[in-house]
């Protein structure tokens, strides 16, 4: 693959521009993410089963994950500006069709294409602050990129619960509309942002085809195994189709020229290590699904008290953001990351102490979400930083959509998991148990993300 050359930029970034990328990230996060509250009130009102249910919450997710590295591709070819403008315009669709949606097509569509939308956005976005901002400039924009993203997670919940009980869900996607088009307003006359090729390389379309397929069928496999049946003929055909998609889609990446996934980054062991922690502690999104259904339908709780207990996390990681950003400037990347990734498996072991009966189990929740949101603030930034100051700038979108695909798939994938091991157990009505499993479920995801930022991240030198 010939090299690529980055337009030199003469634009550096303003707050007006940051304001704009945070609220297009918002859309996703915030408001997209907000299903995994009001998903009762949604099942109900919309008349469908669980498993399209669990179908429809992790699609966004997953077709984020599936398209970012193609948009991320795009974004540095076409330009990082016409793609977050496309995310942004997707978004507004999406969010038109839950705000109409009368049963299963249009909710899954609209799901859909809220995915296709952050795949254009986080990437697109990433690489316009890696580009149009530098050193400590760089990292406090990162930081308030991230406050878009985990802060927009911490604070879907209670957003989603209040709205759904005061105006009702359909309103959470009026207000994404409303903010996608400010968004686009406030980063509109910024200077394009793209990299000029000297390769003209065909579309690798065989990798990308494989790796949908692997993807969607995997997804099924997770969200209707427990209905259709662990050892039914579709779900065991089904696995054969991921093994053989993902095994061929490898080799295929590995020795292609122009590969939908660039296996070369993975060869710093950095921004290796960022990825596969950021996809586990991702991942750890079940929690949300599990303990948001379980409070509600185990517990008696509405939608909105549900969303008062995540406040902890709300306000912890979007201080705890800032925090992590000093901790990476003075003591590096690595130990932020490693005590993230242990204060959220804490907080996600406070909430798995289902035994404990009546208002201290809520106290308790409380608490497990504050250290939750903690541990999740003070990985972000650091994480980040070390994925995208790894790489060079040609490559600055397809890293970025690399590392936000691990992000997306991982939480498609927790969120897929942790409710198949939820639904599947709490069928019987035993909600106590099937809450115990789904959450000692993210905890093994905590732990993993540990030990990959542990054995595959280089210690800092003194």
């Amino acid at each position: 693959m010939k090299a690529s050359v980055v337009e030199t930029p003469t634009y550096k970034g303003t707050n007006k521009l940051l304001i704009g990328i945070v609220l297009s990230v918002l859309t996703y996060w915030l408001f997209a993410q907000s299903l995994l509250n009001i998903a009762p009130d949604v099942q109900q009102d919309l008349g469908i089963s669980s498993g399209i249910l669990n179908i429809g919450i992790s699609m966004t997710g997953l077709f984020s994950g599936i398209f970012i590295v193609v948009a991320g591709g795009l974004a540095d070819k076409l330009g990082r500006m016409k793609l977050t403008y496309i995310g942004l315009a997707l978004s507004v669709v999406g969010s038109a069709l839950l705000v109409f949606a009368n049963g299963p097509a249009p909710f899954i569509t609209g799901r859909i294409l809220q995915g296709l939308s952050a795949a254009c956005i986080m990437p697109a976005t990433m690489a316009l602050v890696k580009t149009y901002y530098d050193g400590k400039d760089r990292q406090r924009a990162l930081s308030f990129w991230s406050i878009g993203s985990w802060g927009g997670s911490g604070f879907c919940s209670f957003f989603g619960g209040a709205i759904a009980s005061s105006l009702g869900w359909r309103y959470v996607f009026i207000f994404s509309i409303i903010v996608s088009l400010v968004s686009a307003v406030l980063i509109f006359g910024t200077p394009e942002s793209k990299v000029t090729q000297d390769s003209k390389g065909k579309f690798d379309t065989l990798g990308l085809i494989l790796f949908v397929i692997s993807m969607v069928a995997l997804n099924i496999v997770v969200s209707k195994g427990s209905e259709l049946g662990w050892f039914s003929p579709i779900i065991l055909g089904l696995l054969v189709i991921v093994i053989l998609g993902i095994s061929l889609f490898y080799r295929i990446e590995k020795n292609g020229e122009n590969s939908f996934v660039d296996f070369s980054l993975f060869e710093n062991r950095g921004y290796l290590g960022a990825t596969i922690s950021n996809f586990l502690l991702n991942a750890i999104a079940g929690t949300l699904i599990v303990i948001n259904s379980y409070v509600q339908q185990g517990r008696g709780l509405s939608a909105a008290t549900t969303g008062m207990l995540s406040i902890g996390y709300l306000v912890l990681v979007l201080i705890t953001i800032r925090v992590g950003e000093k901790m990476l400037q003075k003591i590096g990347a690595r130990k932020p990351m490693i005590l993230g990734a242990l204060l959220s498996g804490i907080g996600v072991l406070f909430m798995s102490l289902t035994m404990v009966s009546g208002l201290a189990y809520f106290v308790l929740v409380f608490i497990g979400y504050s250290f939750f949101g903690m541990g999740l603030g003070m990985y972000a930034t650091p994480s980040t930083d070390t994925a995208i100051s790894s790489v060079p700038n040609e490559k600055a979108g397809v890293a970025s959509g690399i590392y936000k695909m691990a992000s997306s798939l991982g939480g498609a994938l927790g969120v897929a998991i942790s409710a198949a091991v939820y639904n599947g157990v709490s069928a019987s009505g035993n909600y106590t148990l099937g809450a115990n499993l789904g959450l000692m479920t993210n905890i093994l995801f905590s732990l993993f993300a540990i030990l990959s930022i542990s054995f595959v991240i280089p210690k800092e030198k003194k």
